[in-house]
């Protein structure tokens, strides 16, 4: 039988247990380097458990200072409305996932989590990792006896592990310093603190700058469960993610509020989010925009045939060419596509480009020229009342466009485009836009990237409205119409 463990008395002076704490190095720990995934606001380390342990063992040999805290269904209802956790949470170095329900809300929001690295099923581990890194571990936390049975609890099963210290969570306020005190003293490289959430992240977060261990985490309630105080659920109840079930059974009184109140709000919360990380909203709110524009685009190509009729015979009599003007453009980001245009210019209007491309009158990538000796007579009407659009109907209807958004660009104009301006490829092009009612070819190239930046941020039902209305006077008026 082994011995009852012995509070490590073998550690550096106390003057100066380790050297001055060094924050870790994102250079050379493997941990700061691991994947972290967004969720509820919080980045989550997404890593294995083994490699968790391992590395906390080697940052505390290392004399690297770190805060760890974990996140669970709780803790996300708790951060909601209590503002000195969640500082103390964005004070912390590592945020651990916790339990099924971070990886239920997890999988809502599409996020990719790795093992769940919850802290009972971490704690043997670290105790492992930490006797073969031959640093000492200070339990703090639950009612009296309760931390020394765990750590006896870890000491059968590692001899080798030295406990620097044990000390129940039941003290006055005021007595912050003689607590800290005694675990600086102890020499600990480790400090678990089992105080409950958020009482121990706020606690910790209060006094870290005065503790000299490396390492101090947030444990809750697990030295309850190796202490043997409360037992844990069967292997198989917490492989089908329903570990708390078994926790109320054994505590119903207690963790009523926590599980039966706290589990829908929290199943509310998650999907509240993975509503805002899918962005369900402007999913929702686009894909309604392009059935609009479909219907929209349909109903206008048959009112207005007798129209499209007209124009095509004043384009063909003209000079006996084509009445479409097809041409590749860039659409939604960055898919060519083939644009209907009324003919505006002559037949070779492109081979003749090049000996007058010297003469665009618009700084910047689009050429622009108010007398282009290109345009056709018919073309120099349909372009100042812009009925040489019209037929991007066509593109409308057959979903390469829609009625609103940034003008669609050609290819040649996309190579030159800078980082910051291929965001305007972020949408569908559009037969209108905010610089088409603004006074279309007078704006500058670069304020026309800005002004369809900002609408494709901010776009919605009623701006896009706003802009079909105003595109009528702009019309009208034929400002900048060249």
């Amino acid at each position: 039988m082994l011995k009852r463990f012995e509070v490590d008395t073998h550690f550096p002076s106390l003057e100066a247990p380790y050297p001055a704490v060094t924050r870790s190095s994102p250079f050379r720990n493997p941990l700061r380097l691991a994947r972290r995934s967004r969720l509820f606001g919080l980045d989550l380390v997404v890593s294995t458990r083994a490699h968790v342990a391992a590395e906390l063992a080697a940052m505390a040999r290392a004399n690297e200072c770190v805060t760890v805290q974990f996140i669970n269904a709780h803790c996300v209802n708790v951060v909601q409305s209590n503002p000195a956790y969640r500082e103390a949470l964005d004070r912390a170095d590592f945020l651990l996932p916790d339990g099924s329900g971070l990886a239920i809300a997890a999988r809502l929001a599409g996020v990719t989590l790795g093992e769940n690295l919850n802290g009972t099923d971490l704690f043997p581990e670290l105790c492992r990792c930490a006797a073969e890194a031959g640093r000492s571990i200070f339990l703090l936390g639950g009612k009296p006896g309760i931390a020394a049975a765990a750590a006896q609890a870890m000491v059968d099963r590692y001899p080798a592990l030295r406990i620097a210290g044990v000390r129940d969570g039941y003290w006055n306020a005021g007595d912050d310093d003689r607590v800290v005190a005694d675990i600086n003293a102890s020499g600990a490289a480790i400090v678990l603190v089992g105080l409950g959430v958020p009482t121990q992240e706020i606690w910790i977060d209060r006094v870290r700058d005065r503790l000299m261990a490396r390492v101090v985490m947030g444990v809750g309630g697990l030295f309850d469960y190796y202490s043997g105080a409360i037992p844990r659920a069967p292997s198989a109840i917490r492989r089908m993610g329903c570990e708390w079930m078994w926790r109320l059974a054994q505590e119903p009184r207690r963790l009523f509020t926590r599980y039966v109140l706290g589990n829908p709000r929290f199943l509310a919360a998650a999907m509240g989010h993975a509503w805002q990380a899918r962005d369900l909203s402007g999913r929702a709110s686009l894909a309604f925009k392009h059935a609009v524009d479909r219907i929209s685009a349909g109903m206008a190509l048959l009112l207005l045939s007798p129209l499209f009729l007209l124009l095509g015979a004043a384009i063909r009599l003209e000079d006996g060419g084509p009445v479409f003007f097809r041409q590749t453009r860039i659409g939604a980001n960055g898919r060519p596509f083939r644009m209907w245009k009324f003919r505006s210019m002559v037949i070779d209007a492109e081979a003749r480009l090049a000996a007058i491309r010297a003469r665009s009158e618009r700084d910047g990538t689009c050429f622009k020229m108010k007398r282009d000796p290109r345009v056709t007579r018919v073309g120099a009407i349909l372009r100042r009342l812009s009925l040489d659009e019209l037929p991007q109907l066509i593109n409308i209807f057959a979903g390469d466009m829609s009625v609103v958004g940034p003008r669609p660009a050609l290819p040649r104009e996309v190579v030159g485009y800078r980082r910051e301006v291929r965001e305007r490829l972020a949408g569908k092009p559009g037969l209108t836009c905010t610089w088409q009612v603004s006074g279309r070819a007078d704006i500058p190239f670069e304020q026309q990237v800005e002004l369809d930046v900002a609408y494709l941020r901010t776009r919605s039902l009623l701006t896009d409205l706003m802009l079909i209305l105003r595109t009528i006077p702009a019309i009208v008026t034929a400002r900048g119409a060249y």
